[in-house]
């Protein structure tokens, strides 16, 4: 286990902004993290780096009581904050270079770890310009360059790709799918519900400081799946042949708008076939067909009553 988080609290004044909360992240994993603003996505954050003091509960980094070594953990964390975090007067090569210092890299490693970081995020043609010279989408590259010069074992990335360009995004998403292969273990946070989709193999719903559901996409899906929905669009309607779908097994409900039947059945019914033999049987053809299935943005709203961007 990378990191444990066990009954975690956290307050500000009167306001808890993170109540009770655990967390599991196996090595290996992209792990998500979704909620809505304020849910304590942040908050948790800031105390997994030390950022913030806990109220009460336990972090366990790498096996090991954050409060008792925190020094040697940050050693082995990377961070890729939501606010890009770099130094305008700096270089793009000296800002990984300050970076890595930190981290305690020196010399001819230290060298290489720079080009090696500034190759990865394809800045090292450009590593003599200053940020402000960079765009959005080349800032938030360099501030990934930064967070993974010194090969943590785990990075966390907390919206890394707002208010850039697709291209950029683009890049970034397969970055991070890249430094997992890699053998980074990945904390990762976003507003984008295709992002956390395609990129996390295990995820935690958080809201006002609490754990809703966790699981994996298939998993969480699970959670809302208590019908199957499918739209027929056929050459011919009458009431015969909707009462001849009504009839078939499993089958809850049917509505027609102009020549397209939306039914729904029960969960598991299997019976789509059974439902487009009476079309055949009432001489109607099938013109399309489209199964819908349940969305990781639904699962969401179902949970939370809220959207991600509220």
């Amino acid at each position: 286990m990378i990191l444990q988080i066990k009954n975690l609290k956290k307050k500000y004044k009167d306001f808890l902004a993170v109540d009770n909360l655990n967390l599991n992240i196996e090595e290996g994993e992209i792990y998500g993290l979704l909620g809505p603003n304020g849910a304590g996505k942040s908050t948790t954050i800031n105390t997994i780096i030390g950022l913030n003091k806990i109220d009460a509960g336990q972090i366990l980094v790498f096996g090991k009581d954050l409060k008792t070594n925190e020094t040697e953990i940050k050693k082995n964390i990377g961070v890729v904050p939501q606010d890009i975090a770099v130094f305008e007067d700096l270089s793009a090569y000296e800002n990984v270079q300050f970076f890595g210092r930190l981290s305690g890299l020196r010399g001819a490693l230290l060298k290489e770890r720079i080009k090696e970081a500034l190759d990865f995020t394809e800045l090292w043609d450009r590593r003599k310009d200053k940020p402000g010279q960079y765009s959005g989408g080349m800032q938030r590259r360099l501030n990934i360059a930064c967070a993974i010069v010194h090969h943590p074992k785990l990075i966390i990335m907390d919206e890394p790709t707002v208010g850039i360009d697709p291209q950029s995004r683009n890049h970034i998403l397969e970055s991070v799918k890249r430094l997992n292969e890699m053998g980074s273990t990945i904390i990762y946070t976003s507003h984008y519900m295709e992002e956390i989709e395609v990129l996390c193999s295990k995820i935690t719903i958080i809201d006002h400081g609490k754990e809703i559901a966790t699981g994996t996409k298939e998993q969480l899906k699970e959670l809302i799946s208590h019908e199957e929905r499918v739209q027929l669009e056929v050459s011919y309607i009458d009431d015969n042949l909707i009462s001849a779908i009504k009839s078939v097994q499993g089958v809850k409900k049917c509505q027609v708008t102009n020549n397209v039947i939306e039914i729904s059945s029960e969960k598991n019914s299997g019976n789509i076939s059974a439902i487009t033999a009476k079309i055949a049987e009432f001489k109607s053809k099938l013109v399309s067909i489209n199964v819908e299935k349940p969305t990781l943005e639904g699962v969401f709203l179902t949970l939370t009553g809220r959207k991600l961007r509220d």
